[in-house]
């Protein structure tokens, strides 16, 4: 059985080569936010820009995909570098 998911957690590449970790409900509207908005986008990436997605996942609802994101945060950078690795767009 597959579940339609609407929540995500992503990472972005910035232009330092530095990793961001996030949730939306929008990959493409969030990606866009942080390389343009000044008012949406997160202060650590404003300054990084620009940015790329480099990970993403599915979740079924925001509080798996906070817990997810804050497990990912948790990683080291090589163990972040291997996930980003082994992604597909």
């Amino acid at each position: 059985m597959t579940t339609c998911s609407n929540w995500y957690v992503y990472l972005l590449r910035c232009a330092d080569n530095s990793l961001y970790t996030g949730v939306t409900t929008d990959i493409e509207r969030r990606v866009q936010e942080h390389n343009h908005c000044n008012k949406k986008g997160a202060k650590y990436t404003r300054v990084r820009r620009p940015v790329a997605l480099a990970y993403q996942e599915s979740a079924i609802d925001r509080k798996t995909a906070c817990q997810r994101e804050y497990q990912l945060k948790q990683l080291t950078k090589p163990e972040k570098e291997q996930l980003v690795s082994s992604f597909k767009n």
